[in-house]
């Protein structure tokens, strides 16, 4: 125990630091995300995704506190990375999708409830924001259909906002037409 002191009080003092900035980071991406208007599902995500990136951090940062050489971490980290690129390659689409998911919750125009068209010259869409989750959208065609629409054709086609809020005028008119 005595020969690890040092290290375990730099344990100490690297999980405190990754408490610290993790509780900032939330604290600021609460912050804009509730100034921008974005659901709390979206929060959380956006929360998970800095979490999960700053233990990466940790852990590297603690492989050296314990005495890991920087030539032992480059070949771990080469072949780790070559399957990585191999298997990326293979789902370069979903990491598109959540690449511009995280885009989208930091820069986006639009949030759930806007009605908008996008502009597809094979299959133009005009429908309700349902839903913006990692991967796609949820969106709420006129006739009541729901598409799911990958987040990274969202951010390669031109989209037009039709209406802000139009959630509340859509489930009024489905409640009225229901009712007759």
């Amino acid at each position: 125990m005595q020969t690890y002191q040092n290290q375990l009080i730099l344990t100490g003092i690297v999980f405190l630091s990754l408490l610290l900035v993790r509780y900032l980071t939330h604290l600021t991406v609460t912050k804009v995300a509730k100034k921008n208007g974005i659901n709390d599902a979206r929060i959380k995500l956006m929360r998970r995704y800095i979490t999960v990136t700053l233990l990466v951090v940790v852990l590297l940062i603690e492989a050296f506190v314990f005495g890991a050489k920087f030539e032992d971490l480059a070949v771990v980290f080469s072949s780790v990375f070559a399957i990585i690129g191999i298997a990326l390659f293979a789902i370069w689409s979903i990491l598109s999708n959540i690449t511009s998911g995280i885009i989208m919750f930091f820069n986006f125009p639009y949030k759930v409830g806007d009605k908008i068209e996008i502009h597809d010259k094979d299959f133009p869409i005009r429908a309700i924001i349902e839903d913006i989750r990692a991967f796609q959208l949820h969106l709420r065609l006129e006739n009541g259909d729901l598409v799911t629409y990958p987040n990274n054709l969202m951010l390669q086609k031109a989209v037009t906002l039709i209406e802000k809020d139009a959630i509340e005028d859509f489930s009024v008119d489905n409640e009225g037409s229901s009712a007759v």
